[in-house]
């Protein structure tokens, strides 16, 4: 894990871009949006079916302040600042234990961002409280830590990834295999 000093550095060199507060020795993510609720469809969600996997999700909201996210709900919501990764630099997301203490998960998927990894993250947030959480708009929710990797091999682009606004799954489109259609 990279130190405070080295973050610095390495968004100086233009190895690291952010905009972000440091906390620490990582960067504080925060919540954007547009926020994507999860909704419960009237039908089983076949996972290799991307039709059926978009019943999942409501509208979109962008303009918001607030959000009140009930016990069990899920949604998805970008980072508020975007991050650039160089190809020896990768990241580990991981929540903040205050949130986590009350009942917020903020990021259920794998951990880590790859290296040349550019846009805002997506964060998966679950409601495991009994109460309803109040979220706002610019809170800190987790830390993205850095670490340097050799190899120099960058990430495959991908036309999803780093898209504030492409929060939904397309699992079947991208990974469903031709047996499983």
């Amino acid at each position: 894990m990279l130190s405070a000093a080295s973050i610095k550095d390495l968004i100086s060199s233009g190895a690291v871009t952010w905009d972000g507060e440091l906390r620490g020795d990582g960067l504080l993510l925060k919540l954007g949006g547009p926020i994507q609720p999860l909704i419960a469809p009237d039908t089983v969600v076949d996972l290799a079916d991307q039709a059926s996997i978009d019943t999942l999700y409501g509208p979109q909201i962008s303009d918001w302040t607030t959000y009140d996210l009930a016990p069990g709900q899920m949604i998805l919501a970008p980072a508020s600042e975007p991050v650039s990764l160089g190809p020896d630099v990768t990241g580990t997301i991981g929540g903040l234990s205050h949130l986590a203490r009350v009942g917020l998960a903020v990021h259920i998927t794998s951990p880590y961002v790859l290296p040349g990894w550019a846009g805002h993250l997506a964060l998966e947030l679950v409601n495991q409280s009994p109460a309803t959480l109040r979220l706002h708009h610019g809170m800190p929710l987790a830390r993205l830590v850095l670490e340097l990797r050799g190899g120099g091999h960058t990430a495959a682009a991908h036309p999803y990834y780093g898209q504030s606004n492409a929060l939904q799954s397309r699992y079947a489109d991208e990974l469903a295999g031709p047996n499983q259609r």
